[in-house]
């Protein structure tokens, strides 16, 4: 886990597990998985070094091999850009569809609607939503408030790492395979 996503997991009165949603117990250390990391060796796939797991994201951050390996994976799974960079759909700055107010990030909308909007019925397109590439610019949210607090209480910025329009089942085949000969 990062930082901040780790953080989300905790802030619950019954912090939970991100992944398999067991209890987690702040503070208390997995003595168990420490050992283990600290006593499981693997090779790096750059440079075929052997070593512990414990020190492998050290290594890998200083291993040039490895460095390409990686990018020949973000490679094979990103598409050439089919357009200029000005045809790009703005993902930083969106509109309030009910005032049309503008140039709120994702979290002032989110505030904003919430402030001012938030006895408002009427169906809205969510202008989040529409700027992705998976979303449709003509769906209407029946109730958009819960659709803001349930879809957008984070941004889409922190969970895809570089390229929107990678095609997903190509990373996945991707990463399967390397996964399958890293072994």
């Amino acid at each position: 886990f990062c930082t901040p996503c780790l953080q989300e997991c905790l802030k619950p009165k019954k912090p939970v597990c991100g992944v398999c949603r067991s209890t987690l117990t702040p503070g208390s250390r997995a003595l168990d998985l420490e050992k283990q990391i600290e006593t499981t060796e693997t090779t790096c796939n750059g440079c075929n070094k052997k070593m512990f797991l414990s020190k492998m994201r050290s290594h890998a951050a200083s291993c040039p091999k490895y460095q390409s390996y990686i990018m020949e994976g973000v490679k094979a799974v990103t598409k050439e850009p089919l357009h200029s960079t000005r045809s790009f759909p703005n993902r930083f700055t969106f509109p309030c569809p009910y005032c049309s107010e503008k140039n709120f990030d994702q979290e002032g909308l989110v505030e904003h609607c919430k402030a001012l909007h938030s006895m408002d019925a009427k169906q809205v397109v969510c202008p989040i939503c529409a700027s992705m590439p998976w979303g449709d610019p003509n769906y209407r949210s029946a109730n958009f408030m819960e659709h803001l607090q349930r879809r957008h209480r984070f941004s889409y910025d922190t969970f895809v790492v570089g390229d929107y329009d990678a095609d997903e089942d190509d990373m996945m085949a991707q990463v399967l395979m390397r996964s399958l000969r890293d072994k």
